[in-house]
C-alpha cells in the first residue's frame, strides 16, 4: 500500500527577500531578509541611519524609497511595487516618528472616521482610555503634544485600522516612563485582541522588556546582521555594541 503525506506550507504574513532599497539615489538597504508569521511581534534594532525607517517605508510602500532588487511579500502575495493606499487596505498599517500637527481636525474625528471605515467603533473609548488620551479628543491632532501624548495618539489612531501589520518607528522615543507603560499596554493588546502582528523599530530594551516579542533583529551596514530570540539579542548587543556586530555575517537561531 502507497501512503501519500501531505504537508500544507505555512504562509508567513510578512516576507522580505534579498531587499535592496535606494533613497534619493543613495543605497541604504543591501539585502535585507526578514520573516514575520501571523500575530507575532518583532522588534527591529540598530545603530542611528542603519536604515530600520527606510525598511519599514519600503514594507509600507513610501513613495520616497526606490526598490532596485528583492521582494516584499504579504500573506504570500508580492506587494513589492503595490502602492501605499493598496497596501493599507490589506492590513499594512505604518506610525511615523514624528505625526505631523493637523489644524482644524480633531482627534476624536480622525478616531471616528478609522473606528467606522475599520469597524472598530466599539473600541475607540476603551484605547482612549487605555493611552491616557481622553482629555485631548477634542484638541486638534497633534498640535501642541507632547512626546508622550504624540505617540500615544499616533498608536491610537493605527489600533483603529485593526491592522494585519503594525509599523511603529521608535514608538518609545522621547516618551517618559509613564507613556511606556502605556504603549507597552496598548501594543500588547491590540496583538491579543486583533490579532495583529507587529513590527516595532527600537533604540532602548525597556520596550522590550515590558512587550513579549518572538523575534529581534538587528539592521547594520544595510542588512540583518543578527536574528535571534529578544533576550539573545540584547545580551549580543549590550556585549559588543553595534561596533562589535556591524560587519559580521548574519547568524540566525
Amino acid at each position: 500500500m502507497l501512503w501519500v503525506f501531505y504537508v500544507e506550507l505555512s504562509v508567513m504574513l510578512l516576507d522580505v527577500r534579498d531587499l535592496e532599497v535606494d533613497v534619493g539615489g543613495r543605497e541604504v538597504l543591501r539585502g535585507v531578509n526578514l520573516s514575520m508569521g501571523e500575530s507575532e511581534i518583532h522588534f527591529l534594532l540598530g545603530p542611528n541611519a542603519a536604515g530600520k525607517t527606510t525598511l519599514l517605508s519600503a514594507i509600507a510602500g513610501v513613495p520616497r524609497v526606490s526598490i532596485r532588487r528583492g521582494k516584499i511579500l504579504f500573506d504570500g502575495k508580492d506587494v513589492t511595487f503595490t502602492p501605499l493606499d493598496e497596501r493599507a487596505r490589506l492590513g499594512i498599517a505604518l506610525a511615523y516618528q514624528l505625526p505631523p500637527e493637523l489644524v482644524g481636525v480633531s482627534l476624536r474625528s480622525l478616531a471616528r472616521l478609522l473606528s467606522d471605515r475599520f469597524n472598530t467603533a466599539e473600541y475607540v473609548e476603551k484605547l482612549a482610555k487605555m493611552l491616557d488620551l481622553e482629555r485631548l479628543l477634542d484638541r486638534e491632532s497633534f498640535r501642541g503634544f507632547s512626546g508622550g501624548e504624540r505617540k500615544r495618539a499616533e498608536l491610537f489612531l493605527i489600533s483603529l485600522m485593526r491592522p494585519r501589520l503594525a509599523l511603529l518607528d521608535e514608538p518609545d522615543s522621547g516618551v517618559d516612563i509613564d507613556s511606556l507603560n502605556l504603549i507597552a499596554e496598548a501594543i500588547r493588546f491590540i496583538n491579543k485582541e486583533f490579532g495583529s502582528s507587529i513590527l516595532i523599530v527600537t533604540h532602548t530594551r525597556l520596550l522590550m522588556e515590558k512587550v513579549e516579542a518572538q523575534k529581534a533583529h538587528v539592521l547594520c551596514n544595510g542588512g540583518i546582521v543578527l536574528a535571534s530570540s529578544p533576550r539573545r539579542v540584547l545580551e549580543v548587543v549590550e556585549k559588543t555594541g553595534y561596533k562589535g556586530l556591524c560587519g559580521e555575517g548574519e547568524e540566525n537561531d
